[in-house]
């Protein structure tokens, strides 16, 4: 039994968990390659316009895969924290995925509730019974997906280390969808930039900085983004910040101002990225960044060597 999972949205983040799963449970997983021009390109074809970009990537992927598996995974997932939402889109993903392939193969779209153990097993249940009848099969499992994810969660991040580091800050997705984001990472590796990313910080530092507002964002995102920024930047971890943003993403709108208010003069860059993002000017913002960031720390270091 062929199981297709599309490489888009949070597969980054919970494809150890997932694949484990469903091998477990004796199904083959067939991914989607990697997010190239072609995938993008289904993505446009079969999505509605209006739309963001990791959405119409999505797309695509699940595109791609239709005619090669037997089942095609769509995480309807709802929630990944206690009391917080998710976007919209992720909630009605599978809806807008069946009205706009045509000839998909049977759709595995449970509910998924993270934010306690409780509801997931809800979705553990009824996703399990599709491929067995064994209970002690499923929850066999499901324990060692946790398991293997777990252990994918505490893996240490290995970013290069320059002397100049910002803060990369969006979405998951947009921050490691090498694609989407024009190969951002790279790039400012090539401009002596390392990166610090929320996966970095303990989510307790995160977590307390949503005290300075007036009201806890209800959306999970906009609760780690901000947090990580203003913890991040208060704490010098950071000499600025670059927020990767999908073209019209509401979430982030509301969030990028929000920093920006409380960080009053720290640099900030923000990054809007859709299909029709182009890679010249891309780079020019991420040069532009970097030279005022050189600028920035050696006029410090010379005011420092002049007050010694």
């Amino acid at each position: 039994m062929k199981i297709g999972f599309p490489k888009g949205l949070l597969y980054c983040d919970y494809y150890p968990f997932f694949n484990t799963f469903f091998n477990e449970l004796g199904c083959n997983v067939v991914t989607s390659p990697d997010t190239n021009k072609n995938i993008l390109n289904l993505g446009i074809k079969y999505c509605v316009d209006e739309a963001c970009l990791p959405i119409k990537i999505f797309h695509g992927h699940a595109a791609y895969l239709k005619d090669k598996c037997d089942y095609i995974f769509i995480p309807r997932i709802m929630s990944i924290s206690k009391g917080e939402s998710i976007c919209p889109k992720f909630c009605g993903l599978p809806e807008m995925i069946k009205n706009s392939i045509p000839d998909l193969p049977k759709i595995i779209s449970y509910p998924i509730y993270m934010d306690t153990e409780k509801n997931f097993m809800k979705f553990i249940r009824k996703c399990g019974h599709e491929f067995t009848k064994s209970s002690f099969k499923i929850q066999k499992s499901y324990i060692k997906a946790k398991t293997v994810q777990n252990t994918f969660n505490s893996k240490k991040s290995s970013h290069k280390l320059h002397s100049t580091r910002v803060a990369l800050v969006g979405h998951p997705y947009n921050i490691w969808d090498t694609f989407s984001n024009l190969n951002l990472v790279n790039k400012l590796d090539n401009f002596n930039i390392s990166i610090l990313t929320e996966k970095d910080i303990d989510e307790n530092f995160i977590n307390n900085e949503i005290n300075n507002l007036f009201k806890k964002p209800f959306w999970t995102f906009a609760r780690k983004s901000y947090g990580f920024s203003t913890f991040a930047a208060k704490n010098h971890l950071v000499d600025g910040i670059i927020y990767i943003s999908s073209f019209a993403c509401g979430i982030d709108s509301v969030i990028i101002d929000l920093i920006k208010k409380e960080l009053k003069n720290f640099p900030i860059l923000v990054l809007k990225i859709d299909e029709q993002t182009g890679e010249a000017g891309f780079n020019t913002r991420l040069e532009a960044f970097s030279d005022m960031l050189e600028r920035r720390y050696d006029f410090n270091d010379n005011n420092i060597s002049s007050i010694r």
